[in-house]
Formats: structure tokens, C-alpha cells, sequence
């Protein structure tokens, strides 16, 4: 029996599949951009069917790329952009609505208003989360207020929702299957965290029928078999989690205490807490990192809302660049940002802040100001960003890290984790294979099929590519920090 495992790792600018051999070595992948929809200020969208046909594309082509077919393929895991919420036709599989995607704030009036009428705190209790237009349940209720005939449409069981990882399973097994993982769940402001069920106190507070919501499994489970005709064969569904979390297992912190940071078109820090959930005085998340075995593990996680999306605009929206890769060689030229600061918040800002109005801007121009530094301002945010979460940590009573273990595809960057090792000022380590995330639904997937005995086994896989040491002095450490912290209160909504 064949020991090869297919990610598919989709994502909020594009769609991957990667196949791994058992030791979790990649061994063919594909990649496939599409579009970004921003109907309104603050709205972000993706068409269901890019989602779904880009999906497709990439596995086929990591097939042909690997020169294997769908029968030298053990299992498949799936991992997802998380929040990102689709409503779809029961029978069809058709979606009603374009995804709304996790960085969309248009329930921000909305989540404002229950918050004012007091319903944080229990929110907060059941689900680990804030009330914020982040996470998929004032989405969800938006799409059946707001697309004609919904809410009659899912009275009468005709409709489903999920997640992302959701949908695509619906369409992989012909609708055979609506399920999710309990990472996934745990991100739409309706799953208790606690009870591991679907809340009926937060259903009704949402308003949201039952009927359309996915059965929940475990991270590693039987999800369902793939239509032969998608890929050649038969294949089954045995991995899921959301992109996050698949990164905290593709990076093996499985011990409480070890801390991943992502790095992709956001950015999010996740620190294992083990079996019982910490609940943070600052504003960060409590979440699930995986559920296996029936047994939860918990975590502490803050999220960025825009990370490798700064570089996104930097190239697309202000054409200061070509290609993402570029800004280590202007950074390397430039040495530092000049005293210029870009705050990045496009969409409003996340953890700690949680201000869905506040709004990008760039700080500290001058006439000797140019492309390298407006670019290197851009790189340096997302470290800045990642120390307001750290700091966050710290406060809640979280040890000082010995070391961050980082991934996602701006840690190619090596400009930018050594200024993240030196404005942090701790030992940053990027691994050998750094599509962790992928990597992550894979483990899954072979711990269920059989492929891997337990955790341990999955943990002794990892291995260290480069350790970057923090080398900047401990003055110049701070005063730059300083400088960023003043323009981020210059853009929160308050300050306006």
C-alpha cells in the first residue's frame, strides 16, 4: 500500500496540494492564484466556484507533477483559510452567496450593537473568542438576511453552511459528506469550546438554524471518500484542520508552552496550552489546536489580519514592486525603514487591538523617502505586529519563549526573520520543510490511516533548516517598538 499523503491547503489568495511521503519529505506540488472581490469598502469576497475549481486543478496537477496517480495516494488531508463562510443549495451544491472572506467587516455595526447589549463576556466564555465580523457567525447571518428567500430557504432544510474545508468535502464526495473538524468549528463564534457541541444558546442568539451546520469530528477521522471521477480514484478523507492549527502540528508543538507564527496573507501566533483552556486578559483568542482521540488540546492564539497581504498591495495596489521576493534585496539595501511606518490596517486591526475601524496608513515620510523604504516598512510591520501579540502573552502570565518556531511563505525572507529575531529579541527557527501547513493536514491524514503511531512519532519528523539569533541592541530594540506603537494608536478608530 502506497504511504504518499495529498494535502490540499486552500488558501485566501490561492489553492495548493502538496503530496508528502510518510517522513514528510514534499514529493510533487501545484499552486494556483485567484481573484480577490472588495465590492465595498471593508467587504472582502471569493467566488465558491474559484475556490472549488482552483482546488481541483492544483490536485490534479500535483499528480501529474509527481508522476503518480490517485491510487499511489494513502489518504488526503485537508486545511483551510479559517471563518471564511459559504452557504450553498443542499441538493446543488451551489452557493448562494460569494465566500465571505475572514478579513470582510461588514458586520461590524452588527457585532457593536451585541456587544453594547452586554453578550461578549458569555460569548466569550462558551467560545474562547471575541464578538467580532472576523469570525463566521454574524457572516453567516448576514447571507440569510441579506440573499432573498434564505432564511425560508434554510427553514425548509435546503440549505447548508461550512467553512471552507466544509465545502470542499461536500463537493470532493458528492455531498455525501457535511462535516468539520473541531478546529474549524471552534472559529465561527458558534461551537462551545467547552462541551465540544454546537451551542444552542449561541445559535438562537445568532439566529441560526441548526439544520445548516456541519457534524463535527475529530482532527483525524473518517471525513468521507472522494468521487473517483475527480481524481481517478476513490480516495480517502482523513485529515482537517484549520490552517493555523495544521501549522501548529506541521511544526510538531505538541508540548504546552511551544509557540508557531505563520506567516502568510495574515499572520497568526498560536501557543499550546495543553488540556485545559487558558483564557487570556488581553484580548487573544482561546481555541482549540487540535482534538484527536476524542481528547481536546487548547491554545492561546492571536491573529493578524494582514501580513504578506501588505506586500500584496504593495505590488498590485502601489506597483512599488514586481514580485514579493523583491523586498529583501530593497530591504537589504535600504537597513532599516528610514523612521517610516506602515500600519497595515487595510481591514481594521486584530489581536490585541480588535478595531475593525481603524485603517492603514504610512508614517514618517520625508523627501529622502523612497520605494526600499516604504517596502522595508512593509516587511517590518508584520515583526511589530508579531511582538504586540508576544507582549499580549507576557501579560497574561504566558513564560518567556526560548524560541519561535516560524512558516508560511514570507519567512523565504531572510531579511525579515532576522529583524523579526532582533525586534523580539529571541532565537527564531524556521524548518526544513516550510509548507507546515500542508504538512500539518498530512500528519493528520497518516495518523489515521495508520501511517504514523501517535505524536511523537509525527514530532520526530521536524527538523531545523536555520536558527536566526537576535543580534540588535536592546536600545535600539525598543525605540524603534516605541515609534511603531505610536502609529498604531495614530490609526485606531478613538483616535479619529
Amino acid at each position: 500500500m502506497s504511504d504518499y499523503l495529498l494535502a490540499i491547503d486552500q488558501g485566501t489568495t490561492s489553492s495548493r496540494a502538496i503530496i508528502f511521503s510518510a517522513s514528510g519529505g514534499a514529493v510533487a506540488s501545484a499552486q494556483q492564484e485567484f481573484a480577490q472581490h472588495f465590492p465595498r469598502d471593508g467587504w472582502v469576497e471569493h467566488a465558491a466556484e474559484d475556490l472549488w475549481d482552483s482546488t481541483l486543478a492544483v490536485c490534479r496537477q500535483a499528480l501529474a507533477n509527481g508522476g503518480l496517480r490517485a491510487a499511489d495516494i494513502r489518504a488526503v488531508g485537508i486545511t483551510n483559510q479559517r471563518e471564511t463562510t459559504l452557504v450553498w443549495d443542499a441538493a446543488t451544491g451551489e452557493a448562494i452567496y460569494p465566500a465571505i472572506v475572514w478579513q470582510d467587516r461588514r458586520t461590524a455595526d452588527y457585532c457593536a450593537e451585541l456587544k453594547a447589549a452586554g453578550h461578549e463576556a458569555d460569548v466569550a466564555a462558551r467560545t474562547g473568542l471575541l464578538i467580532d465580523p472576523y469570525f463566521s457567525a454574524t457572516k453567516l447571518r448576514w447571507i440569510l438576511d441579506n440573499v432573498p428567500g434564505a432564511r425560508a430557504r434554510a427553514a425548509r432544510d435546503e440549505l447548508r453552511f461550512g467553512t471552507v474545508d466544509s465545502f470542499l468535502l461536500w463537493r470532493l464526495t458528492g455531498g455525501r459528506a457535511h462535516r468539520t473538524d473541531a478546529s474549524n468549528a471552534a472559529r465561527t463564534l458558534l461551537f462551545n469550546i467547552h462541551t465540544q457541541r454546537w451551542d444552542e444558546t449561541l445559535l438562537a442568539l445568532f439566529d441560526i438554524p441548526a439544520s445548516l451546520l456541519p457534524e463535527v469530528l475529530d482532527c483525524a477521522a473518517d471525513f468521507g471518500e472522494t468521487d473517483a471521477h475527480w481524481l481517478g480514484a476513490a480516495l480517502p478523507v482523513l485529515g482537517m484542520a484549520g490552517d493555523q492549527q495544521a501549522a501548529l502540528i506541521g511544526q510538531a508543538c505538541f508540548a504546552p508552552g511551544m509557540v508557531k507564527s505563520t506567516y502568510g496573507t495574515g499572520c497568526f501566533l498560536i501557543q499550546n496550552t495543553g488540556a485545559e483552556p487558558l483564557i487570556s486578559r488581553n484580548r487573544l483568542l482561546t481555541t482549540v489546536a487540535y482534538r484527536l482521540n476524542g481528547e481536546t488540546t487548547y491554545a492561546v492564539e492571536g491573529s493578524i489580519f494582514v501580513a504578506g497581504a501588505a506586500l500584496q498591495w504593495l505590488r498590485d495596489g502601489l506597483r512599488l514592486i514586481e514580485h514579493a521576493h523583491e523586498s529583501e534585496a530593497l530591504a537589504l539595501q535600504a537597513g532599516d525603514a528610514g523612521g517610516v511606518y506602515l500600519v497595515p490596517a487595510f481591514t481594521g486591526l486584530g489581536a490585541p487591538y480588535w478595531d475593525p475601524k481603524a485603517r492603514g496608513a504610512i508614517f514618517g515620510l520625508t523627501r529622502d523617502t523612497g520605494i526600499k523604504e516604504i517596502v522595508t516598512a512593509g516587511l517590518e510591520a508584520v515583526c511589530y505586529q508579531t511582538r504586540d501579540l508576544l507582549e499580549a502573552m507576557g501579560q497574561d502570565g504566558a513564560a518567556p519563549l526560548s524560541a519561535l518556531r516560524v512558516d508560511g511563505g514570507m519567512v523565504v525572507n531572510n531579511w525579515l526573520v532576522q529583524f523579526l529575531a532582533d525586534i523580539l529579541g529571541v532565537p527564531v527557527e524556521r524548518p526544513q520543510v516550510n509548507e507546515t501547513t500542508a504538512l500539518g493536514a498530512a500528519y493528520l491524514a497518516g495518523l489515521q490511516a495508520g501511517l504514523y503511531r501517535d505524536l511523537d512519532e509525527v514530532a520526530g519528523h521536524w527538523q531545523q533548516q536555520r536558527r536566526f539569533e537576535p543580534c540588535m541592541p536592546a536600545q535600539r530594540r525598543e525605540a524603534l517598538y516605541a515609534g511603531w506603537l505610536s502609529a498604531v494608536r495614530r490609526v485606531r478608530s478613538e483616535a479619529s
